[in-house]
């Protein structure tokens, strides 16, 4: 069969169903038709991004199935209910769709592919252990659509892939398992370009949705979806494999600057100054955006994206490589000092109890993939800490602490605190209430003024003060207790 053919598929009730790759209706009838139900879609993942997006072409399209290997998921959504906490709005949209039909579910991945002309894969692309990127969830879904795919149907991928993958894997397998020619079906890069807590604004067009396909019918395709879902532009790039790399452009370098500001953060003692206000200040120019420093990155987008390329290019890669490095380090960072705080009152950290404040990756998110808290609480643990950990929306005993409860704080007697995700539960906390233990603050989150409390603020803090320049209420010096020996590294810089 020929490039851009199109066959109609039976909707089921006897009626002939024509996908938009290859159409040869006009464009005005072909999004007429997209936007009217007649062009069903499956959105394959419904998870903290596959939901809302499935949720937007729902009130795009008015016909989505939504598919996911989870039955309580599935049955969360079919009951018109969102399993996704902390994005607005998308409990209401889950139910107006689901209410109105616009909007079902099932864990028939391959009944959803019969029924389907436009097939959305929206599932994550983690690592191995040798930090590879792992397709197995990406070709499992693959092998549905492969299963129901006809000539005409349009595949999108929004997951984050390798770039190359949708021309040397994606559309290879799928051909082979469906046994079309690859110039019968339409396959595109759609990368999602979503945060948690933002996501339906986000989908809905708060940034230019970038489209880019096997070959030009693929990206001319895509780009009529996109351009009835997003309120902002489409940009269509020269091929699947360059809109794969904006992608992943896009996460590394975040991780890059992340990295060089935790790198500048980590001179805050060195220099006596605050890190912070410095970047903040650099920053006045257009030309410098350095990022804040913190105890580490973690969720399932950047520190996984360096990966996609590290290792798969012939070219090194040593700046993406450092930046991964050192951000991988920071949580042993945050413990290093806190060890070296806690020597300044005479306590031995394998001694102490800490009580680690957050452990998701961000404040108000579920997630708790690569977060530095799950690094911090490792840390302190090889060290012989004894550790609890405190946080709203996840269990600490999960992940190797004493749960804690914010109201319990006060019947507790810790050593030390350190936090890593601040909460806005964490507001409550009566520090003044608290016994007096080191505090320290990877996020310049607290403010400890005027309570007994030692305070050391990773990178300083972002009103001037060097990472020891708060103190206790009472105390006469600058906080750094100069009647202490100060802790030194073993090359007896003093830190």
């Amino acid at each position: 069969m020929v490039a851009g053919s199109n066959d109609e598929r039976d909707d089921g009730a006897g009626a002939t169903v024509e996908g938009l790759y290859g159409s040869q209706l006009s464009p005005d009838r072909q999004r007429e038709r997209l936007t009217d139900g007649e062009v069903p879609v499956a959105v394959y993942g419904l998870g903290k991004m596959g939901l809302p997006l499935a949720g937007v072409y729902a009130e795009t399209t008015g016909n989505v199935t939504g598919v996911d290997v989870d039955p309580a998921v599935v049955e969360s959504v079919v009951d018109g209910e969102s399993h996704v906490v902390g994005e607005p709005g998308l409990d209401e949209l889950v139910a107006e769709q689901v209410a109105a039909g616009r909007l079902a579910a099932t864990t028939d991945g391959e009944a959803a592919a019969a029924a389907a002309r436009i097939h959305v894969i929206i599932v994550p692309t983690l690592l191995d252990a040798e930090n590879e990127p792992d397709l197995t969830t990406v070709e499992s879904v693959a092998d549905d659509i492969a299963a129901g795919l006809a000539p005409g149907d349009l595949v999108i991928a929004e997951s984050t892939l390798p770039p190359g993958t949708c021309r040397d894997v994606l559309r290879p397998h799928l051909a082979n398992e469906s046994g079309l020619a690859p110039d019968e079906f339409g396959l595109a890069f759609c990368p999602e370009r979503t945060s948690s807590g933002t996501a339906l604004r986000d989908i809905r067009g708060q940034y230019p949705k970038v489209v880019g396909g096997v070959d030009p019918e693929s990206t001319r395709a895509a780009a009529v979806v996109y351009d009835e879902l997003s309120d902002n532009a489409v940009h269509p790039v020269s091929d699947a494999t360059t809109a794969e790399a904006v992608k992943v452009f896009e996460g590394i370098y975040r991780d890059v600057n992340i990295g060089l500001a935790n790198e500048l953060g980590r001179l805050a003692d060195e220099l006596e100054i605050s890190v912070r206000e410095a970047i903040d200040t650099a920053n006045d120019l257009p030309m410098c955006q350095l990022h804040d420093p913190g105890p580490g990155v973690g969720g399932h987008c950047i520190p996984y994206y360096p990966h996609f390329l590290l290792g798969r290019t012939d070219e090194p890669m040593a700046v993406t490589e450092t930046a991964r490095r050192v951000n991988d380090g920071m949580p042993a960072t945050v413990v290093e000092r806190l060890e070296r705080e806690l020597a300044r009152e005479g306590t031995d950290l394998a001694d102490a109890s800490v009580v680690v404040l957050g452990i998701t990756y961000r404040p108000g998110v579920e997630e708790t993939r690569a977060s530095p808290a799950l690094g911090v609480i490792d840390a302190l643990d090889e060290f012989g800490a004894d550790v609890a950990g405190v946080d709203p929306l996840v269990d600490p005993v999960d992940y190797g602490a004493r749960p804690v409860e914010i109201d319990e704080l006060r019947g507790e007697g810790f050593d030390a605190a350190v936090v890593v995700t601040p909460h806005a539960a964490f507001d409550r906390i009566a520090w003044e209430a608290l016994e007096p233990m080191v505090v320290v603050d990877g996020r310049d989150a607290v403010d400890l003024s005027g309570t007994h409390h030692r305070e050391y603020d990773l990178a300083g803090s972002s009103d001037g003060r060097p990472p020891r320049g708060r103190h206790r209420a009472g105390d006469e010096t600058d906080g750094c207790d100069a009647e202490t020996t100060p802790a030194t590294t073993d090359g007896g810089t003093d830190v």
